[in-house]
């Protein structure tokens, strides 16, 4: 199974047709977002390519290879109106290889675990990484719309035993082999 996470859209389309085109590239199964799907939220400045109709547009396109979560700006009333299902808190996706854990990150996080042995992907910090504390992985794709910290819009690759983050230009970011 490959899998791509993508994680806190906040309404920008801007690398969304780029998304697909790697989605379809890479021959992924399923398309995982990690939250934050519409709203820009209160302390980021309205930037060029802020539009909620294309994030949905987007977002409906890929329902049928859809995973998406619920993030801390996501909205009762943005789940009413998406024809696709944003599961809430945290959600489990069992590979052949792995049991991965996935979730926006604002409640769990590697500040906030309790399975050991285990890999836990999430967004919300919108800095892209991977750890490995102990037994566990923690592993956030960073942000496609609102990098911080210098850093370019990013995704996460899962295939097979490998996790690889890319920018949006294609570098590899980080990468590392599952045990």
């Amino acid at each position: 199974m490959k899998l791509m996470f993508i994680s806190d859209i906040h309404g920008i389309s801007t690398n969304l047709k780029k998304i697909k085109t790697k989605f379809e590239e890479f021959q992924c199964d399923k398309l995982v977002v990690l939250g934050d799907l519409y709203y820009i939220g209160p302390r980021n400045k309205m930037i060029e390519g802020y539009n909620i109709k294309e994030v949905q547009d987007f977002l409906e396109s890929m329902k049928d290879k859809l995973l998406c979560m619920k993030g801390n700006c996501d909205s009762e009333v943005d789940m009413m109106v998406s024809s696709f299902p944003i599961m809430k808190d945290l959600s489990l996706i069992m590979t052949e290889n792995h049991d991965i854990y996935i979730t926006h990150g604002h409640i769990y996080n590697e500040s906030n675990w309790m399975q050991e042995n285990s890999i836990l992907v999430y967004g919300h910090f919108h800095i892209p990484f991977i750890k490995k504390i102990e037994t566990n992985y923690y592993i956030n794709p960073g942000s496609i719309s609102l990098p911080k910290n210098g850093n370019r819009p990013s995704y996460l690759i899962y295939d097979e035993n490998k996790m690889s983050i890319y920018d949006i230009d294609d570098n590899l970011l980080a990468e590392e082999i599952l045990n």
